[in-house]
């Protein structure tokens, strides 16, 4: 199953795109320049700065040919060369950015990310950074048919809703699961989304439900534990918050989440199994929190 693409037929993108290197396996591009929060007006998104991600195969390559297009969009790095612009990409998230780039009439700034530190990232969730914007929606550009890639596109997605689920409370409310799911990522941890961080998750969803359905669809639809009223026109869910489900749901995490949850409730010393540590934590009432506070 293919990550479902949101349209991206607006000429403004492929002409971006087309200043560029073609060989990536994927492109997208993300933020308030494509997509409206709340609290914006209809014309504000045309004058924001528009994000992009590009994820390549070789970096190395990829920025020699870029460095012969594009020499200007680089800093004062572009006078060591491409391989030590891909070595410095290796470090933190494992991306590197161009930043305040005009491009067609349009400020762009736009990160190129190895295919395979992302496809790390999406099965990991080692930093999160990438991952956690392919978890809220996203205009696909171009994406290959690089199969490793786009399971762990999907592979994410599901992660996401596991996660959400297991932080929620047995029943909600097709917001309030979007609205955990953009939380995931936000600030770069799993914190509680409340206060002024609820708000500003609040005005990414609100106005983009549609097309948090569009992404979600398919994965809510083979989930057991959620029901489509179609006749009402809203999700309806109901979790097995019993220990055997929170067991099989913490199970699922991403393998870099439950080290972080194992991390927190196993002593020092202890060095207990994962799988040992993850059962206790689904007898804990608290487990929605044990969850929260893995990425904090």
């Amino acid at each position: 199953m293919a990550l479902p693409v949101l349209s991206s037929s607006a000429v403004k993108f492929r002409r971006v795109l087309a200043q560029f290197p073609q060989e990536l396996s994927l492109a997208f591009a993300y933020g308030s320049g494509v997509f409206r929060q709340a609290g914006a007006s209809a014309g504000d998104g045309e004058n924001n700065m528009l994000d992009f991600v590009f994820a390549v195969d070789d970096a190395v390559t990829w920025h020699m040919m870029n460095l012969l297009k594009n020499r200007s969009h680089y800093s004062i790095l572009k006078v060591f060369g491409p391989k030590q612009i891909s070595s410095i990409q290796s470090y933190g998230a494992g991306i590197y950015y161009n930043t305040l780039v005009p491009c067609n009439g349009r400020m762009i700034k736009y990160g190129v990310i190895s295919t395979d530190t992302l496809i790390d990232d999406l099965l990991h969730w080692k930093t999160l950074y990438v991952a956690g914007r392919l978890q809220k929606p996203v205009k696909i550009l171009t994406q290959n048919e690089n199969s490793k890639l786009q399971a762990a596109l999907v592979s994410n997605l599901k992660s996401a809703v596991t996660a959400a689920f297991l932080m929620l409370p047995e029943s909600f409310s097709e917001e309030d699961l979007y609205m955990q799911i953009a939380g995931l990522s936000y600030s770069g941890d799993f914190r509680m989304v409340i206060g002024e961080d609820r708000s500003k998750v609040l005005n990414i969803v609100k106005p983009n439900v549609p097309h948090f359905q569009k992404l979600y669809s398919n994965i809510l639809q083979d989930c057991p534990q959620v029901v489509y009223k179609h006749h009402l026109g809203r999700l309806e869910a109901s979790i097995d918050k019993s220990p055997e489900g929170q067991f099989a749901q913490l199970m699922a995490l991403p393998r870099t989440l439950q080290q972080k949850i194992t991390s927190l409730v196993d002593p020092p010393g202890k060095n207990r199994d994962v799988e040992e540590i993850l059962l206790q934590v689904a007898h804990d009432p608290d487990c929605g929190f044990v969850v929260h506070q893995g990425r904090s």
